[in-house]
């Protein structure tokens, strides 16, 4: 029978470092963003939510 603890501590930890990458790479991008000239910053309006048919 396997080690199932052993088989989560394996799954957790590769979540985790996923979790990590993932986070770093957002950072390094929001820094490249916000430290780029100011003239190639763009704001882009905020989309409005969809309305609903409430007959639906």
């Amino acid at each position: 029978m396997p080690n199932y603890q052993e088989l989560y501590h394996i799954l957790f930890q590769a979540t985790e470092q996923a979790a990590r990458i993932l986070i770093a790479a957002q950072q390094e991008c929001e820094e490249l963003y916000v430290n780029s000239p100011a003239e190639n910053l763009s704001v882009f309006p905020a989309c409005a939510p969809e309305k609903r048919d409430p007959d639906q």
